[in-house]
């Protein structure tokens, strides 16, 4: 089953890459959506996949690439937006 979800990260997300590897991990793992940076110094994505890609794909926002540290990330479950790819905004 497909599924959406917001995510909002927190921590030093920022001019670490966390974008780059983010849409990476999404098109590995067959996500789509995209990721972008915040006013506030966070990183918001919007994911949509198949339920054991959007974990795995979860799983890896919550720790980020190695230059990163994820302090907080919230998710949330929204309605289905059938994006066609992943893309950095």
């Amino acid at each position: 089953m497909k599924k959406s979800f917001i995510i909002n990260i927190f921590g030093r997300v920022q001019n670490v890459g966390f974008r780059y590897y983010t849409h990476r991990k999404a098109i590995e793992l067959g996500i789509n959506g995209f990721v972008k940076n915040m006013p506030d110094g966070s990183v918001y994505v919007e994911a949509e996949s198949e339920d054991e890609r959007i974990e795995k794909f979860i799983d890896f926002c919550r720790k980020g690439p190695q230059w990163s540290q994820v302090d907080e990330i919230n998710v949330l479950e929204t309605t289905f937006k059938e994006y066609k790819y992943f893309t950095i905004n």
